[in-house]
């Protein structure tokens, strides 16, 4: 017997863009990332790339009708987002098989590209702002789409409130008014739903790889509609979504690079990755006999997900890995965030070399520096008594000022192994550095070998 599944069907009306950053190439990916089945009816080809739009071919309005009603009348259409519609007759077309498709829709007036290009012929506004606009369950304006909406300039929060709250009188139900193109450092939008405003506010993420950031917004709040999500939690998921998306853009091409709307599930699938190293390299250690090489801080195990910035992207083990009688046993399972000294460590070598992301530290003792050397491994130190006041006198800087100096004693290279004598009130300790958990596990295997010989 085969079980009925309803899998959120969202469909994207909009143009094409050649370089893959936005229009129905970034709709598709947002859909997909956010567990919706994306369809699609193209309304445009565009000769694009990062820098410029050096031509648009509309694609015949009946061609662009039919696209939409057979989608409708075989699939279904649980949510419409609507984007690039180039021309007044396209508009006008879309709009007349839209009234007939009970589901909400979500309208991206786009009207200029990241380069300067119009996608939206200035005769074709008076017919998105009649026929489309009162059609729509959310429209998702910039300031400067918002403008040419109201007539006045949107330069500031309240102003993006009276253009919400003015635009709303067109006859949509809810307006958010984004904040993405007016200065500052944070980046506020603001949604105008229900008579209420609702502020959406993050910091600002500093990157030229912004091209596709409307359409993964608007696509994003579609895709959620199509989930019956209530539309102020929304507009909130698809904000925090494309500022993933930003995050984990690509530096592509000269001009503003392609965001990226499925980096949150690489990223996922990588802390899986490294989750799934740490669990086999904590089985390996259980089973060795290295409780003497335990300090009496405790050691710990970290691993990096590939570009870590934060702590909270090295895994460890929360409350350490502690003496057992003759052997060693993990506290808890790894996760995320469950280290600073090691984790440190690991981050500040990643700037040096960024296959380096994990480490291990053990007890200090002279056999084992002693060891390393006659593995042929590159062996630094630093010496926290030359640590400078100004760096003592901050929270958490002495490891990645100690990491630092070891790496330029090494000539710049990050060492296999790195030592200090401790201070008043710290215990000497050694630091094991290797490509992955499991990396590092074999290494201390072959150091507590050669150091027992």
């Amino acid at each position: 017997m085969e079980i009925s599944m309803k899998i959120p069907r969202a469909l994207t009306i909009a143009g094409s863009d050649s370089g893959g950053g936005a229009g129905i190439q970034a709709d598709l990916k947002t859909f997909a990332a956010l567990g919706v089945h994306g369809m699609s009816a193209l309304t445009a080809i565009t000769a694009q790339n990062t820098r410029e739009v050096t031509m648009v071919h509309d694609i015949p309005v009946e061609m662009v009708r039919e696209q939409i009603r057979v989608v409708v009348e075989d699939i279904g259409v649980d949510a419409v987002k609507t984007g690039m519609l180039h021309t007044s007759e396209i508009i006008e077309a879309v709009a007349s098989e839209l009234k007939g498709i009970d589901a909400p829709l979500v309208v991206d007036p786009v009207m200029v590209a990241k380069s300067g290009a119009r996608l939206l012929r200035e005769d074709a506004v008076k017919s998105l702002i009649d026929e489309l606009i009162p059609l729509a369950t959310v429209l998702t304006p910039n300031a400067g789409e918002a403008e040419v909406l109201t007539g006045f300039k949107v330069r500031s929060l309240e102003d993006q409130k009276k253009a919400a709250q003015k635009i709303s009188e067109l006859g949509v139900k809810a307006v958010v008014v984004k904040g993405g193109h007016i200065p500052g450092e944070r980046v506020a939008d603001v949604l105008y739903f229900d008579g209420e405003f609702k502020i959406y506010e993050s910091r600002r993420i500093e990157s030229r790889n912004t091209h596709g950031t409307g359409c993964c917004f608007a696509s994003a709040i579609a895709a959620e509609l199509a989930k019956n999500t209530p539309i102020p939690e929304a507009v909130g998921i698809a904000k925090r979504f494309v500022e993933d998306a930003i995050r984990y853009g690509f530096p592509v091409g000269g001009g503003h690079g392609p965001i990226n709307p499925v980096g949150r599930l690489i990223e996922d699938a990588e802390r899986f990755k490294v989750l799934e190293s740490m669990r086999r390299a904590v089985e390996i250690l259980e089973s060795m006999n290295i409780s003497k090489y335990i300090p009496e801080s405790q050691s710990n195990l970290v691993m990096a997900i590939d570009g870590a910035d934060s702590l909270s992207d090295v895994a460890a083990i929360p409350g350490r890995i502690v003496r057992i009688y003759d052997g060693v046993k993990a506290s808890e399972a790894p996760w995320f965030g469950a280290s600073r000294h090691v984790a440190n460590a690991v981050l500040t070598a990643m700037k040096f070399d960024p296959r380096v992301r994990s480490a291990m530290n053990l007890r200090y003792d002279e056999k084992l520096i002693e060891a390393a050397k006659n593995l042929g491994w590159v062996v630094s130190f630093y010496d926290r008594r030359e640590e400078p006041e100004e760096i003592k006198r901050l929270e958490g800087r002495t490891v990645p000022w100690g990491i630092e100096v070891a790496v330029k004693r090494a000539g710049g290279r990050v060492p296999d192994l790195v030592y200090h004598l401790g201070d008043w009130g710290k215990e000497p300790m050694i630091l094991v550095f290797g490509r992955d958990s499991m990396d590092v596990v074999e290494k201390v295997r072959r150091l507590i070998a050669e150091a027992s010989r």
